[in-house]
């Protein structure tokens, strides 16, 4: 217990529970202020104006915000299952890195998908989770351990990561462009694989 709280892995599952906490006790408060919110540049964002603004920071504090004991629980399990084996290949720094890129890169690519939805008459809405960064990780992990067996939970049968990380990606983008599962950001999930690719792939011209 005490190696895990000294990894990165660790602090980051101590953060998300501490201000998930918080959350619960403190009513929309983080939301308002620490939620991921639309531009609202090309197209105000009529139906937020009694909402703060987007901020700079909320690119990385909507990471530690989650909607509910369920989305916690499985980001947090998801962050400890794929996270734990990828810090101790790369070490922390370049894995802190890594998570952190993932989420910043799922935050710009929602916040892309949010303004052309409102330019279209859609509706936009603030974002939280730590999905952006846990699907940065589930790809890493697909690609430096191909073969590893994980057992699903639904249905509950054993797959290798390579063909859970390229299913589970290909459900994401039939779900974005057909726009099924509402309330679901699964552009910033893209985003964060994507991220993740473009961060490995540099990494590995630099070797």
């Amino acid at each position: 217990m005490n190696n895990l709280l000294n990894t990165v892995v660790g602090k980051l599952l101590i953060a998300n529970i501490v201000l998930f906490l918080a959350e619960m006790s403190m009513g929309d408060t983080l939301i308002r202020w620490f939620a991921l919110w639309p531009l609202g540049i090309l197209e105000p964002v009529a139906a937020y104006t009694a909402t703060p603004p987007f901020m700079p920071w909320q690119v990385v504090s909507y990471a530690f915000l989650h909607g509910g004991l369920l989305h916690i629980a499985l980001n947090m399990y998801a962050l400890w299952m794929f996270g734990t084996p990828l810090e101790r290949t790369w070490g922390p720094r370049w894995f802190a890195t890594y998570y952190f890129a993932c989420v910043i890169g799922a935050a710009l690519s929602q916040l892309v998908v949010s303004e052309i939805l409102l330019m279209n008459g859609g509706s936009a809405y603030p974002v939280i989770g730590a999905s952006g960064g846990i699907f940065g990780l589930l790809l890493a992990f697909g690609l430096l351990f191909p073969r590893t067996q994980l057992l699903l939970l639904f249905p509950p049968i054993p797959i290798e990561a390579r063909w859970f990380v390229l299913g589970y990606g290909a459900i994401e983008l039939f779900a974005g462009v057909t726009g099924s599962a509402e309330g679901v950001a699964h552009f910033a999930h893209l985003g964060g694989m994507l991220t993740g690719w473009l961060m490995l792939r540099g990494r590995r011209r630099r070797w």
